[in-house]
């Protein structure tokens, strides 16, 4: 998609190159099932309203990924989220590869472990686990789509390790 020319990309096939990571990026920053999949859609929507303002400058990818990391931290400090949404309990769908029910159980448990303590961390270093382990983004990738200088990226991610390493220990 990187190549063709913007009026011929239709959003029908943005939408199927990057809604199901477009939704998993935006649940790690809301944590809500329902609010991720309203602010995916709205983002999606602005996508498409703003499709003649894509410079080229980035890739498709990454400029519609900016689009939507700065539309959730917009969402995460509007005064409608923190007034009107309580915090529930949701969680990534994981799956296992195990060959038995036994290792099947144990493997999500330890999913859902990792995933409870990735979703405890605060924002700054939710976003760079996801994006760094999850969406398999580079360090250069995530110091530009965060608008953050390559060596405070390589900061955070070794502080959300730590964190993560001492919370799994602790638990």
């Amino acid at each position: 998609m990187r190549t063709q020319s913007m009026e011929s990309v239709t959003i029908e096939e943005i939408v199927e190159q990057y809604g199901e990571d477009m939704w998993k990026l935006v649940f790690s920053y809301v944590r809500q099932e329902q609010a991720a999949d309203d602010l995916t859609q709205e983002i999606f929507i602005k996508v498409y309203k703003k499709m003649d303002t894509f410079s080229g400058r980035s890739s498709l990818r990454t400029w519609i990924w900016r689009v939507a990391i700065n539309h959730c931290k917009d969402y995460l400090n509007s005064w409608y989220r923190r007034k009107v949404f309580t915090e529930e309990d949701q969680h990534f769908q994981m799956m296992s590869s195990g060959s038995s029910v036994e290792g099947d159980v144990i493997q999500r448990d330890e999913d859902q472990e990792l995933e409870r303590a990735v979703l405890g961390l605060p924002l700054k270093y939710r976003e760079i686990i996801y994006l760094h382990y999850y969406a398999e983004r580079t360090i250069k990738e995530i110091s530009i789509l965060l608008d953050a200088k390559e060596n405070t990226v390589k900061t955070r991610l070794r502080k959300a390790k730590q964190l993560l390493k001492e919370g799994l220990v602790n638990e």
